[in-house]
């Protein structure tokens, strides 16, 4: 496909990702504009918020700085008036990533992908800069670098990946195919291997934080209703917090995650939770964290043994697929090693990447610290999955016997008799006779 084509369609695919995630945003705030503040709404700051909101959920982070009246109203220190948030609503930044994944796919499979994610870069940058310098707000302000930069890095890193994977899979006639010819074959297939254990473990890591967030959803629902009562927010309020509540879900999801690994995640500064112990200070009255249990249970622990499983599974998939992908039946060391090293140093770089998403600052204070701390996490992580993977790729197997199997014959079973056919007899008429005189 022509490279202007595909440079073109990529930038649509920007626009469309851009539009989209800006839409999400700015149609539930039109709605408290015009339902919630309509008497005393300033029309001109209805587009700056939507922007803001926009930008933090692609990692930008946004300064507020709260009027004298408002840190006066809300009881907060003298110190309160200023501070950052950088806790990102990972639901939008999760869009254009994966927006982002299929744009360079699409990419890659035209022939044309250095073209293609260049294309959609550029263009989500643009869109980013117009958005940066025409929703600009006087509280809560982004700098113009990370406004530009967060969504730009959202889309195209995972993008450029996206179309790797495709041309590495697929092939490109250009750099990826020329770095292919040079490694040796056993080594490809034990990268392959050990990429599909990398998305099975990070899969499976993030499928156990959904699964314990659902459950505690269940258990704790009662402190989140209490917690919204408490609130005394009229309709759009209590649609502005459902509708945060479910940017951020993804964020609890990679809590949680963390959760299950081991070292768990921060609320504020010094403060815990994890299997080991919890250590909780002064809860914000944000419903959706009534689900944070108040203690926990050491048997907790035990959930580590789910990541150790994980492992397992990742490990005996990478090995499945290196028997597939050889030409005989012996299994070398080496494509197993290079497996395991690739299944263990990408689960950390993943879930490093995931916990650093979901970490950042919430308020003033001691909220400046919220969420999982990505190095622990993906360290624990790492070794975790290395323990069960490395059982399933490093331990022998047990060798089939060159020789046939001994067999006792059956003993030999007297059939019936063969059955005699009677001898015919001769009719008188067949022999010619002479009359008797």
């Amino acid at each position: 496909m022509n490279r202007l084509l595909v440079s073109l369609l990529a930038a649509v695919d920007a626009l469309v990702t851009v539009a989209v995630g800006v839409g999400v945003v700015l149609a539930p705030v039109t709605l408290v504009w015009v339902f919630g503040v309509s008497g005393n709404a300033e029309w001109a700051a209805l587009w700056p918020a939507a922007a803001t909101i926009w930008q933090l959920g692609h990692f930008a982070p946004v300064a507020v700085s709260l009027p004298a009246e408002l840190v006066a109203l809300g009881g907060l220190p003298s110190g309160g008036a200023d501070f950052t948030v950088s806790l990102a609503p990972t639901a939008l930044a999760a869009f254009t990533a994966i927006s982002g994944w299929r744009s360079g796919g699409r990419a890659a499979r035209a022939g044309a992908w250095p073209t293609g994610v260049a294309g959609g870069a550029l263009a989500v940058a643009a869109l980013a800069t117009v958005i940066a310098l025409t929703g600009r707000a006087g509280v809560a302000s982004v700098e113009l670098v990370a406004a530009i930069a967060g969504p730009t890095l959202v889309f195209a890193v995972p993008a450029l990946l996206g179309a790797l994977v495709r041309a590495w899979n697929e092939g490109d006639d250009g750099i990826v195919d020329a770095l292919s010819e040079r490694i040796p074959d056993d080594v490809q297939n034990a990268v392959d291997a050990g990429a599909r254990g990398v998305v099975m473990a990070l899969a499976g890591i993030v499928g156990v934080g959904a699964l314990i967030l659902a459950v505690l959803f269940v258990a704790r629902g009662g402190e989140m209703i209490a917690l919204t009562q408490a609130a005394q927010a009229d309709l759009p309020g209590v649609i502005v917090l459902a509708l945060g509540s479910l940017l951020y879900l993804p964020t609890l999801v990679l809590w949680f995650a963390g959760f299950a690994v081991g070292p768990g995640f921060a609320l504020g500064t010094g403060t815990a939770v994890s299997p080991a112990g919890t250590s909780l200070g002064v809860v914000p009255g944000i419903p959706v964290l009534g689900v944070i249990p108040d203690s926990t249970s050491p048997w907790l622990l035990l959930l580590a043994l789910l990541v150790v499983g994980l492992g397992a599974f990742a490990g005996g998939l990478a090995r499945a697929s290196l028997r597939l992908g050889s030409p005989t039946d012996a299994e070398p060391f080496r494509p197993r090693l290079v497996a395991l090293g690739v299944l263990t140093v990408g689960t950390a770089i993943g879930v490093a990447v995931l916990a650093w998403a979901a970490q950042g600052a919430l308020g003033p204070g001691r909220l400046a610290e919220v969420g999982p701390e990505p190095w622990l996490v993906a360290l624990v992580a790492a070794l975790e999955v290395a323990v069960g993977a490395a059982i399933m790729l490093l331990s022998p197997r047990g060798e089939e016997s060159v020789d046939p199997p001994l067999t006792r014959e059956p003993a030999a079973v007297p059939g019936p008799e063969p059955r005699r056919e009677p001898v015919p007899t001769a009719s008188p008429d067949e022999f010619p006779t002479a009359p008797l005189d």
